[in-house]
């Protein structure tokens, strides 16, 4: 079946010689597309440099509902970005966020508040200059439509069950916040983006509570894993 729609690119793999497989996030949900001859070719309507992280497109393409790769007809730049592309901070964000992305989204259905939210903030971090703790934010907010948002109620309590996404006010027997960890956990789930650059966290600070999402991810999506890039992202933000 010949679809239209927008697409955020999520990976992109080489395959022998010439092919690429690329996974994006549509406006229809995960699919895979297999690009024959991409990487050898300057003719056609498809091009190699249209696949980098978290590149918004739109595509034309052929979704066999199979689960099996499927093909692109045509692309296009949906959103050329005017600073994510020559930006080291934001080109390392963007390489961190698209395996976190890749690892945490598999549904091959739509999902309309979810690519809505993902196309808005990262038309957000390409118009922002203050970005340091953009992926913070972009995670937790990301949890909640993965459906594990943590529970805001009693968040005067001195704990955070980090297992069951509560607050409590006595130490639960799971992995938890408490203390400076804590106190920066809540002040991420008071903020949104436009509030960012009130966030005074300093590189130890930041690195701490993006281990502390990271471990939230793993604890609820079962097949999450451990982002390669995250050795690169602490380096940046040293």
């Amino acid at each position: 079946m010949l679809v239209t729609t927008k697409a955020i690119v999520l990976s992109s793999i080489k395959y022998g010689e010439s092919d690429l497989i690329v996974k994006c996030y549509t406006e229809t949900g995960v699919k895979p597309y297999l690009l024959k001859r991409i990487l050898k070719t300057k003719k056609g309507k498809l091009k190699a440099s249209y696949f980098q992280p978290l590149t918004l497109l739109e595509l034309i393409a052929s979704h066999n509902d199979k689960g099996s790769l499927n093909y692109i007809k045509e692309a296009r730049i949906h959103y050329p970005f005017a600073t994510i592309s020559n930006n080291i901070i934001k080109q390392t964000i963007a390489i961190f966020l698209s395996e976190v992305l890749s690892k945490s989204l598999h549904e091959e259905q739509p999902n309309e508040q979810l690519f809505e939210y993902l196309e808005t903030s990262l038309k957000w971090l390409d118009t922002h200059d203050e970005v340091s703790n953009f992926h913070l934010l972009f995670l937790l907010n990301l949890s909640k439509h993965l459906g594990c948002y943590p529970d805001k109620e009693n968040n005067d309590f001195d704990y955070f069950d980090l297992q069951e996404g509560v607050f409590l006010k006595y130490k639960p027997k799971n992995q938890y916040l408490t203390n400076d960890n804590l106190r920066r956990f809540k002040t991420l789930l008071g903020t949104n983006f436009d509030g960012l650059d009130s966030l005074k966290f300093n590189g130890k600070e930041r690195q701490e509570t993006l281990e502390v999402l990271i471990r939230y991810f793993e604890l609820h999506l079962p097949m999450f894993q451990r982002p390669k890039s995250l050795t690169v992202l602490k380096t940046v933000f040293v």
